[in-house]
């Protein structure tokens, strides 16, 4: 993993869709606009091998669409069975229409 913040996705593609999987540096990230603010999680769910970002948010919490499980878009955590184990999350920069994760 690197410590430099790199360039994944245009605010414009995100507030668009609201949910967007990239897959950087061979990740896979979940990108969340949730009023006015990124957000960049794994997108995979830890319970199952689910995408979260073809699932739905509910405030800053993203819906597994396997088995409903939630997570916290803040801290990665698991808000409901049967995911248990948090996701990660990686710290975001916007510039221009530029968002930028640090991976």
């Amino acid at each position: 993993m690197s410590d430099s913040y790199i360039p994944i996705a245009s605010l414009s593609a995100l507030k668009t869709s609201k949910l967007l999987c990239v897959k950087p540096a061979g990740l896979r990230i979940a990108l969340a606009y949730v009023d006015g603010k990124v957000f960049a999680v794994d997108d995979i769910c830890s319970h199952e091998d689910a995408s979260l970002s073809k699932g739905s948010l509910h405030g800053e919490c993203v819906k597994c669409p396997l088995h409903g499980s939630r997570f916290d878009l803040n801290n990665g955590e698991a808000l409901d069975d049967p995911a248990e184990d948090p996701i990660r999350t990686y710290p975001v920069k916007i510039d221009g229409d530029e968002i930028f994760v640090k991976c």
